[in-house]
């Protein structure tokens, strides 16, 4: 590793990159032609490592050793994504999740502020809670959300601690995540996309099953969620690096609320087959933490000069199941 470093290039770092969005982010700048990217990540699980797979990159640092690794090997970076969390919404203990992302997030900021480095940081909508305050992504209301979850709690703790900071990285933004689906998430088990576990239901049974609805105000099916297909995530990241707009916590949804319904129905179309969906009760560990609807404002995105449509939703499940679950490929 040592040698792979040279004074003379600029270098991006993806923390989480043998993850689902992470991975796929490596994928993407590979197909930019760039390959100068440092590697951040717990490497070690099979699973994930396929995520990599293919892909270019100058070298794989581990998580926990990461800071140390910069202050011997001093890189010269161009920019730094740190798409890297604890992302489980049923792990319960916050202290885990304070660790990754609210501590270890400090130091990546502090790092690039020190070093003068341009920095993408995941958020996630899980920081709006019940959506009491809406789903606009003024810097006013984040220190007044209730997220409902301590993976939701962790990340606008640090959200909070951005906003407090005097100093900062020469361009920086952080992105609430809605819910994102795409390839390269078999790794995720329980934490996988609806449309992952969906189409493994329908192969499996020929049948999707979906949580009923606990509050009168919903029908079973009906519970509303912005889906974000993981390649307009991936084009929203780069955009940022290349054009560096106004420093932020931005939204990254489409600012389409869609129902689970709609979903699987996406799902079953993708495989040419008529929809059979059946509704089951909500586990109840999460039944009162659980979002009934999310919908990215994305006017504040928009306003900073980012233009490109979005898939709808048939299109990005269209595409998802057609091209990678049905063929098990990676992206």
């Amino acid at each position: 590793m040592e040698e792979t470093i040279n004074a003379q290039k600029e270098y991006i770092v993806v923390t989480g990159a043998a993850g689902f969005i992470g991975s796929c982010l490596v994928g993407y700048l590979n197909q930019q032609g760039l390959t100068d990217l440092i590697l951040v990540d717990a490497f070690g699980d099979a699973d994930k490592d396929k995520n990599l797979r293919g892909k270019q990159y100058v070298c794989k640092v581990e998580r926990e050793v990461f800071f140390d690794w910069l202050e011997k090997h001093q890189p010269r970076l161009r920019f730094v994504f740190h798409i890297g969390a604890r992302t489980d919404t049923t792990e319960f203990d916050y202290s885990i999740h304070e660790h990754l992302n609210v501590q270890y997030s400090r130091k990546i900021w502090d790092y690039c502020t020190k070093k003068r480095v341009p920095l993408v940081y995941a958020s996630s909508a899980a920081t709006y809670g019940a959506g009491e305050l809406g789903y606009e992504d003024s810097h006013a209301i984040i220190p007044r959300l209730h997220p409902l979850n301590p993976y939701g709690v962790s990340k606008n703790e640090f959200d909070k601690w951005v906003l407090q900071q005097a100093t900062h990285p020469p361009f920086w933004a952080g992105l609430k995540f809605f819910n994102v689906y795409g390839p390269n998430e078999y790794h995720k088990a329980r934490m996988a996309s609806v449309i992952f576990h969906s189409f493994n239901q329908i192969k499996a049974n020929g049948e999707v099953k979906l949580f009923r609805s606990h509050r009168p105000d919903f029908k079973d099916g009906q519970q509303l969620r912005d889906f974000v297909y993981v390649k307009d995530l991936l084009k929203i990241c780069y955009w940022l690096m290349e054009h560096q707009p106004a420093s932020a916590i931005y939204n990254l949804g489409t600012g389409t609320a869609r129902s689970f319904e709609d979903l699987a129905k996406a799902t079953f179309s993708g495989l040419d087959l008529a929809p059979n969906i059946v509704f089951i009760d909500m586990p109840e560990d999460i039944r009162d933490k659980y979002q009934y609807f999310t919908e990215a404002d994305m006017r504040k995105l928009r306003a900073a000069g980012y233009t490109e449509a979005f898939y709808s939703l048939e299109e990005g499940v269209g595409d998802y199941v057609r091209n990678y679950l049905a063929k098990e490929n990676y992206y």
